[in-house]
């Protein structure tokens, strides 16, 4: 399989962008070799520059649940683009989308509408610190919620100690601000809230962790997390860029049945398109602006080929038994996979959630946890990626990130990617 022209892409990239990409992990720098420039997509395949095709896991690292090129989606993009692509003022789109959303999550009220996942977690942080009047924030070690400065940060060296910066440019000031403490510990949590008492502006969690591994919780400490917010007045965000309409419409509020104060949506609710929002009751979302005293803005927030784009993905979610069959499919994916690995005695695991799946080189069956991650298992990871390449199936070039498995994906596709995948597990775990 010749990466000729993706390689000579990549190269004159080099010349115009930070280490040739818009976005770090498209480097393959956790891999090794040349990244893909893709050329096109369609169903649930992707063609590069030279014309290789693959069957595709990466979805665009989740939006597309539906496949790539999905007609319904691009008529409503085309129909959209006839009339304008951005007005900066109200347009029907936003409230079709808004109701859409909104008649079918009992979770949230009120919601609005921004231009990615990272805006929508940053907002949401300020929101929690406007209707609490608190400074302070908690988040989790192994989630992740956009490359906002407060939430860039990892952990202390005590159980409730602030966290230090994991990237350069971030002021220590806004550090102090952010407490970082190990997942699915209550321990850690309560130590840290008598320590800060009425201090504490939010609690913010990935409750299906799914950016570094996943990181499927226990739901008592989920429940847990619910009942120590309310008891000392924090607001609770459920960050669900990923899990949100993926394991379900209501997410994973809705799976879990847990009501957050405020939640984070992104990627699949703008069907391909750049898009994020956050939602909360009617009366926390009074604080925003222009309604409340929490100024947030933008130029293109509620763009109206976004929100038609949206809106007819979501349609087609709603459709019954569309994540029941998506789960199945899922599930007949791995398991066949699982099965091999263990046949072979490998140290092999991958674990789901729905239609999101992670690859672990462990024999454990549960991490909750990133401690829990072996570094070192990352170059059987290496080695597969480039073998899975070979046989024609695309996933993340990260051992820590997921896949996603869309609507498009074909029992045909399904059976070619567990060929490949018992194969490339096979020259992995020689080669490791």
């Amino acid at each position: 399989m010749t990466r000729s022209k993706s390689a000579e892409l990549f190269e004159t990239a080099k010349s115009f962008f930070p280490g040739g990409v818009n976005s770090p992990v498209r480097a393959f720098k956790s891999v090794g070799g040349t990244p893909l420039f893709i050329e096109k997509g369609d169903g649930a395949h992707i063609w590069d520059a030279d014309g290789n095709e693959f069957v595709d896991y990466c979805c665009s690292w989740g939006p597309l649940i539906l496949g790539h090129n999905n007609p319904e989606v691009k008529q409503a993009i085309f129909s959209a683009v006839e009339n304008g692509t951005s007005f900066g003022a109200p347009t029907r789109l936003e409230n079709e989308l808004a109701e859409l959303i909104l008649s079918n999550h009992k979770y949230i009220e009120k919601i609005r509408f921004v231009s990615s996942g990272t805006e929508a977690a940053m907002s949401a942080i300020r929101l929690a610190r406007g209707v609490t009047g608190r400074d302070k924030i908690i988040k989790f070690e192994g989630c992740y919620h956009g490359h906002v400065d407060a939430l860039l940060v990892k952990a202390g060296s005590g159980l409730a100690t602030l966290g230090t910066s994991s990237s350069a440019g971030i002021p220590e000031a806004y550090v102090k601000e952010t407490l970082v403490l190990p997942l699915n510990d209550r321990e850690a949590l309560e130590e840290a809230v008598k320590k800060y008492k009425d201090q504490i502006a939010c609690i913010a969690i990935e409750p299906i962790p799914a950016n570094n591994g996943l990181l499927i919780q226990d739901i008592e400490f989920l429940k847990y997390l619910r009942e120590l917010t309310k008891r000392e007045g924090i607001i609770l965000l459920f960050d669900e860029v990923i899990s949100g309409f993926r394991v379900g419409f209501e997410g994973a509020a809705g799976f879990y049945g847990i009501q957050p104060d405020v939640m984070a949506f992104g990627k699949i609710i703008g069907g391909g398109m750049p898009v994020g929002a956050y939602g909360a009751s009617a009366e926390v979302m009074a604080h925003i602006a222009p309604e409340g005293p929490v100024y947030q803005a933008g130029t293109l927030s509620g763009n109206p080929v976004a929100m038609a784009a949206g809106a007819a993905q979501l349609r087609a979610c709603l459709r019954p038994g569309f994540y029941e069959d998506l789960a199945a499919k899922t599930a007949s994916l791995v398991d066949p996979i699982v099965a091999h690995a263990k046949t072979k005695g490998y140290d092999f695991n991958i674990f789901t959630r729905g239609s999101i799946f992670w690859l672990a080189f462990s024999d454990k069956i549960h991490i909750r946890s990133s401690q829990e991650i072996d570094p070192d298992s990352m170059k059987y990871f290496t080695v597969l990626h480039h073998e899975l390449l070979q046989r024609g199936v695309y996933i993340g070039p990260s051992g820590y990130e997921v896949g996603f498995v869309s609507d498009a994906h074909t029992k045909e596709d399904i059976a070619h990617t567990v060929n490949a995948f018992c194969e490339a597990l096979d020259v992995a775990f020689n080669q490791g």
